[in-house]
């Protein structure tokens, strides 16, 4: 099952699920979150809670994309309590770095970037087993639900960033019950969106270069993933696909599982705090800006992978003026 988020046209909230071209409209139900915790009460899947309230015939899908009224498959009325995160150095990339991964594993751990020392560590001990504690991954913050961008919205780019850059990514979406445990609704495609430029010059900027705005969806997957998955990124320019690759991920195409990079977010007991969402980004192997590809403002984002139905696209708009230097004021 995949569901949505979806605003009437006057603006009332509601979810549904992808069937056909016609969504249908969950009864009684004006958010993923509030399904979610209904479940959770009730001892049922979110599926069976789906179906135990019932639905009915809704609008046309593709008029709901073309309007913008599609929303986040899962977020907070308080965007405060909605906490976006993400892992890195999860996938195994291309056959070239896993072989130079191979050789540095003969050499002196000393000699290696902090990067390559992290990967290996994934590669060695990401996949413990169920119920075992393997490797720490990277972690890092990219904000709280303000910064999320619904479907087919555009990215707006602070004047002093140096890239726009895409990172197509699964995404993890959870609601901490009222038991104080983390819930997985399921999945949904994510696009990162994050300063290359900035990374690249030092790794110890790789927390400023994340603090970009994101977006996933348009649709929740529900259940389990499979483990080996495919799918394409594209970036549109002037009607054209300026640039065009494939992109792997599922467990099989990463050195750390699932459950073990949930672990290492949920074990810190603040984000374990009641009714709160999750958004988790876990990572990608290959980005068009390593390909010398530079998106600007006006060019599309589209990232497309059949076990989620409907692409996610969006734009780059021109640049949002920030906060001036010397704007804070003593008081």
């Amino acid at each position: 099952m995949r569901l949505i988020q979806f605003e009437s046209t006057t603006g009332e909230r509601h979810v549904g699920i992808v069937e056909g071209e016609r969504i249908l409209t969950v009864n009684q139900a004006s958010s993923t979150r509030e399904l979610a915790l209904a479940a959770i009460a009730a001892g049922r899947s979110l599926q069976e809670q789906v179906l135990q309230q019932g639905s009915q015939a809704g609008p046309l899908y593709a008029q709901l994309l073309q309007d913008g009224r599609v929303l986040p498959p899962l977020d907070h009325v308080d965007p405060a309590h909605c906490l976006v995160s993400g892992t890195g150095l999860t996938h195994l990339g291309s056959a070239s770095t896993r072989d130079k991964m191979h050789q540095q594993k003969a050499q002196d751990e000393s000699t290696m970037t902090d990067t390559l020392r992290m990967f290996k560590w994934g590669v060695e001990g990401g996949k413990p087993g169920s119920g075992k504690v393997g490797a720490q991954p990277e972690w890092f913050y990219k904000g709280d639900g303000s910064i999320v961008v619904r479907p087919g919205a555009d990215f707006a780019v602070p004047t002093f960033a140096e890239d726009a850059g895409e990172e197509p990514e699964l995404v993890g979406l959870y609601v901490i019950g009222h038991d104080g445990l983390p819930y997985r609704l399921g999945y949904a495609l994510g696009n990162e969106f994050s300063d290359h430029v900035l990374e690249r010059r030092s790794y110890l900027y790789l927390a400023h270069s994340k603090l970009r705005r994101c977006a996933y969806g348009p649709e929740l997957r529900l259940g389990e993933l499979p483990r080996h998955l495919s799918g394409f990124r594209r970036i549109h320019r002037a009607g054209q696909v300026l640039w065009e690759k494939e992109f792997l991920s599922g467990e099989e195409n990463m050195c750390h599982s699932l459950e073990n990079l949930e672990y290492h977010h949920f074990k810190y007991a603040q984000f374990l705090r009641a009714g709160d969402v999750h958004v988790h980004y876990f990572g990608t192997a290959t980005l068009s800006f390593a390909d010398g590809i530079a998106a600007r403002p006006g060019d599309t984002f589209e990232i497309e992978m059949s076990e989620f139905g409907a692409p996610l696209r969006n734009g780059i708009a021109a640049q949002a003026e920030p906060l001036a230097p010397g704007a804070v004021r003593a008081l």
